[in-house]
């Protein structure tokens, strides 16, 4: 496994991590979940990333389960908060009731006295920002967490967050979690040079488009697969992203690698990126991911790529 600066920060994460987003907690037993996990930490993962939302809770559970008996320096632990979990009108946003009720409640879930990273799950008009960044300065004082992050926040908002952390003496964001993958770029524009700016990490989410550069969905959807009943994967399924996926597929298998570790090899060239969160309903399918980590693309990939990504 490959090790990686969270952006220009100290701590070093896995290549390759371990999400648990339409995964574990609901789509997956808590057993197979666990194995997923243990799994992972075999084969050196040692970032593992959640949320409140997941689930309402039950991922947070479930991946704190799995840790229990761990050595908790061992490991990078991240969750996130701002979706509303319940129908309490200030439970959810980025309001600092909001942060400090929900911090201590992911902890408990977890079974952790603190977090690695917390992250702002997206960015909210309706409060403050000065608010946001003063109250996740305040968790990192205060031992809880120690670093906050964003999440599909624009290019402006972090760098306003930046800006507000210096002004005030607080603790500006170290890392963003966006989507991105080889269907979806639209990071490389203006994100990517952003966080670089600022030594800010990438944690990409979704490397594999819900599936789609897998494989599996080259011939059809299979039954009980998750396309088979999520609209988030069917409005992947268009023909273009398709067509693209099996020729990208012909030449992962050309050069003996599985699509989704071409996928995975192709966003861990770019060096912005500290970590791509991999989603494992089986552990069969974290043994394939991991070993990305290790994949050096050649120019000549490289090229080809490109030329069917039309870039």
């Amino acid at each position: 496994m490959e090790y990686r600066r969270l952006g220009m920060a100290g701590t070093r994460v896995s290549a390759i991590s371990l999400g648990s987003w339409l995964t574990y907690g609901e789509g997956v037993e808590e057993r197979t979940a666990e194995e997923c996990i243990s799994t992972a930490l075999d084969n050196g993962v040692n970032f593992i990333d959640t949320a409140d939302a997941y689930a309402a809770g039950k991922a947070e559970s479930v991946v704190g389960q799995a840790i229990r008996n761990l050595t908790r320096s061992d490991l990078v632990i991240s969750s996130k908060l701002y979706w509303p979990i319940s129908d309490n009108v200030n439970d959810r946003g980025l309001g600092r009731k909001h942060i400090m009720e929900s911090i201590d409640k992911s902890l408990q879930r977890l079974g952790t006295d603190y977090l690695d990273i917390y992250f702002c799950h997206r960015y909210d008009p309706e409060t403050p920002l000065e608010e946001t960044v003063r109250a996740m300065s305040d968790l990192v004082h205060a031992g809880k967490i120690i670093y906050w992050g964003t999440s599909v926040w624009e290019a402006d908002q972090i760098e306003e967050a930046v800006r507000l952390a210096r002004e005030y003496g607080g603790y500006p964001p170290q890392v963003e979690q966006p989507r991105y993958n080889l269907l979806d770029r639209h990071i490389e524009a203006q994100i990517m040079p952003t966080v670089a700016r600022h030594g800010i990490g990438l944690t990409v989410f979704s490397p594999l488009a819900q599936g789609v550069l897998t494989g599996k969905y080259s011939q059809g959807v299979p039954e009980g697969s998750r396309a088979s009943s999520s609209a988030g994967v069917k409005n992947e399924l268009t023909e273009a992203n398709l067509t693209t996926a099996r020729r990208l597929g012909e030449v992962a298998q050309e050069h003996g690698l599985s699509t989704s570790q071409l996928a995975l090899a192709w966003i861990l060239r770019r060096p912005e990126v500290s970590s791509v969160i991999m989603g494992a309903s089986r552990p069969s399918q974290v043994v394939d991911n991991v070993q990305a980590a290790a994949v050096q693309l050649s120019a000549d990939v490289q090229a080809e790529i490109d030329a069917i990504l039309g870039s």
